[in-house]
């Protein structure tokens, strides 16, 4: 069970980092006003939400004890940028506040996975 967890693990990191990466590649197009979500933001979230899930079944499956309130603050967020990420997905161009809000979420789930114990 401990590898399966672990590699649950590990795509939910490659979620991330394809949302936190599209965030970040297009951060100077977010300063010109011209940043747009990517497929590869919509995927990363995607990939977030159903590896979490997964990942929260598997350990308590494992008799692991699981903070559900921090599982409910870290899904609310996720729920927020997939929303946002998934509306705005074929627009051109997304507002900047728009944009840095979707960033700023992530970088806040992450900490929060981190830092919350």
């Amino acid at each position: 069970m401990d590898v399966l967890i672990h590699v649950f693990v590990a795509l939910h990191i490659i979620g991330i980092a394809s949302l936190l990466g599209g965030f970040l590649t297009q951060m100077k197009a977010m300063g010109d006003g011209t940043a747009r979500f990517t497929p590869a933001m919509l995927h990363g979230a995607l990939t977030m939400l159903v590896t979490g899930a997964v990942l929260v079944g598997l350990n308590q499956a494992d008799d692991q004890t699981v903070n559900n309130v921090k599982i409910g603050v870290k899904l609310a967020l996720l729920v927020v940028i997939l929303g946002l990420v998934y509306v705005k997905r074929d627009d051109e161009k997304v507002e900047k506040g728009l944009f840095a809000l979707v960033g700023g979420l992530t970088t806040v789930n992450i900490f929060i996975a981190v830092l919350w114990t």
